[in-house]
């Protein structure tokens, strides 16, 4: 009813038909590395973050986290999805975390995620930028809700194949078939 009471009712509904298609199309589109690993930054803590891929649109992130007043170790895994490409994900995890804090001791918690990250063009970094809410277990705040930056160097690219590819001899199955092709199909003129 909102769409038919518009001054330009075709405007409205064929820009929210572009907006869902592109993100239904390119969520097939994961991420465009395997392994990273580099700094994130936050308002009260800094560290060190790894990202390994582990299915398609699955990785593991691990941080280590250095505060003013507590060192903590977080393990997240995160779902990513495409948008508009592989270039730029949103992503969204959950895990849980350890650490010792200098004043109260030891400390738990778990912990949601939610960002978006971004594959510079001709480089081998990714930015990312997220939202991490825990909550905490036997520490003096019982929820913390940080923002923060990481920037992560790609240490292993992504290849085309799948994480099963080859492991029960797939990949020669598909040699045979090339050469196969090759072999029965002519040659054309600009053909090296």
């Amino acid at each position: 009813m909102m769409f038919l009471s518009s001054p330009y009712p075709g405007r409205a509904t064929t820009a929210a038909f572009v907006v869902a298609g592109t993100l239904l199309a390119s969520s097939a589109f994961a991420q465009k590395y395997r392994t990273a690993a580099g700094l994130r930054f936050s308002k009260n803590n800094y560290g060190l973050t790894v990202q390994q891929k582990i299915l398609e649109k699955t990785t593991l992130e691990g941080l280590a986290l250095v505060g003013s007043r507590e060192v903590s170790a977080t393990l997240l895994a995160e779902q990513h999805f495409g948008i508009l490409g592989p270039s730029l994900n949103y992503y969204f995890g959950a895990g849980g975390h350890l650490g010792n804090n200098k004043d109260t001791g030891g400390f738990g918690g778990l912990d949601a995620l939610a960002g978006i990250e971004y594959k510079v063009a001709f480089t081998p970094f990714v930015l990312s930028l997220d939202f991490k809410p825990t909550i905490e277990f036997n520490s003096d705040d019982w929820a913390r809700f940080p923002t923060a930056l990481s920037v992560r160097y790609i240490l292993v690219k992504e290849k085309n194949n799948g994480l099963f590819n080859g492991l029960f001899g797939g990949d020669k199955d598909k040699k045979k078939v090339k050469t196969k092709q090759k072999s029965n199909s002519r040659r054309g003129l600009f053909d090296l």
